[in-house]
């Protein structure tokens, strides 16, 4: 059975599908989010090489005897001006860990390209499954059209029952639902694709063939899993985590201060007296203040190891399903074409043999609805088919 080729109207054009996920890509909002993530990681990364601890801090007073009323002349100014100081490869486990979320984030990219393919691939399957049981409708509603013109003469010439005529115009009836139903669907899936593609058009799954296949290492899953976007995100989490908890060791202690300080102050009846000095700030280390810094760091690097683990998991489970859901595509698409031709062959000898007087008309009419369900099998088949084609490639990044 041959089906009109997809994207036969100007707004359905089909597009490669590389070219429809890139076109996702472009238009995906997450997209944004995760490149600033990105940046911010890398100025976070070029901060940390800084030679101190943080930003200057200025320091200033001013004192007289006029607040107490003596008024005698006695004026103090004292400034000073202190920087923040590195603990002990604090400054160091800094810039670790902002490259580290950087690449975090760079893994994050990946992971959402996949999920967009694989919306994409979805989208497309789903768009043209509809157009599919839009075309298997209205091949439907033809042949029951033409019974119900022919139950109509037979009627007229008294060669069959009003009964059978309302059977033949109830069926008719149910497929201009169906037809209905489908287009309604076919605007609603369209509508999503749009949506999510920014352009007109139909992703050209169907172009998804056997010796795509040959390029996917079957018989080394290990690999496979280790070279899954979401994997390697999971790792990056866990190795971004480690450099928390090495940074958080570092932090043992609130950053020291070190300065200058300026005093020019006047006495009475005495010359002003100018100073200047060095000072310093030690806050001493306290549990207080680490701990939750610490349990922090390790409730991260706890959370992370879990997720690496549960993405290992989940992308082998998927793995070892999409290879064998290939495997059943295949076999359910052949055995569909089958049970297709077949029911097809079968209602058109009963119409015949109806027409001829031999068999009923009950069992014409059961024999076209058989025939629309084996065409909705098939279709679904052929686009599991090649979904599933596309699928394992997407999952172990050998799409063409």
């Amino acid at each position: 059975m041959a089906w009109p080729a997809p994207g036969s109207a100007a707004d359905d054009a089909v597009i490669p599908l590389r070219a429809a996920i890139g076109a996702a890509w472009e238009n995906d909002p997450v997209r944004q989010e995760l490149a600033a993530n990105t940046q911010s990681a890398d100025a976070r990364a070029a901060a940390a090489k800084s030679w101190f601890a943080g930003g200057p801090i200025l320091t200033a007073s001013y004192s007289d005897d006029r607040a107490a009323g003596t008024n005698l002349g006695y004026v103090t100014w004292q400034g000073g001006v202190s920087v923040p100081l590195w603990l002990p490869g604090q400054g160091t486990a800094t810039e670790h860990l902002a490259q580290a979320d950087a690449k975090a984030a760079l893994s994050r990219v990946e992971v959402e390209r996949m999920a967009i393919a694989v919306r994409v691939l979805e989208q497309g399957g789903a768009a043209i499954l509809a157009e599919r049981r839009i075309i298997a409708a209205r091949m439907i509603e033809r042949s029951m059209e033409r019974l119900a013109a022919m139950t109509s003469r037979a009627k007229t010439h008294g060669e069959t029952t009003g009964v059978e005529a309302q059977a033949v115009n109830a069926q008719l009836a149910d497929t201009r639902s169906e037809l209905a139903q489908a287009e309604e669907d076919q605007a609603r899936i369209r509508a999503e694709l749009l949506s999510l593609l920014g352009v007109a058009g139909l992703p050209d799954i169907l172009s998804a063939q056997t010796p795509w296949l040959a390029r996917i290492p079957t018989n080394n899953l290990q690999a496979l899993e280790n070279q899954d976007p979401r994997v390697r995100s999971a790792h990056r989490a866990v190795i971004a985590a480690q450099e928390d908890m090495h940074l958080a060791r570092s932090s043992f202690m609130p950053n020291p201060e070190v300065g200058i300080d300026a005093i020019d102050q006047g006495q009475y009846g005495s010359p002003w007296a100018t100073q200047v000095g060095v000072n310093i700030r030690v806050p001493l280390p306290s549990d207080v203040t680490h701990t939750p810094i610490l349990s922090a760091a390790q409730n991260r690097l706890a959370s992370a190891t879990r997720a690496e683990v549960e993405a290992r998991r989940a992308v082998h489970n998927e793995l070892v399903q999409v290879l064998a859901r290939v495997q059943a595509a295949r076999e359910m698409l052949f055995q569909s074409q089958t049970s297709a031709s077949q029911t097809m062959q079968r209602a058109d000898s009963l119409e015949r043999s109806w027409q001829l007087g031999e068999t009923p008309l009950i069992e014409v009419l059961r024999a076209r609805t058989e025939a629309w369900r084996s065409l909705l099998t098939l279709n679904q088949a052929e686009v599991a088919w090649h979904s599933a084609i596309i699928r394992v490639c997407i999952s172990t990044g050998t799409l063409p």
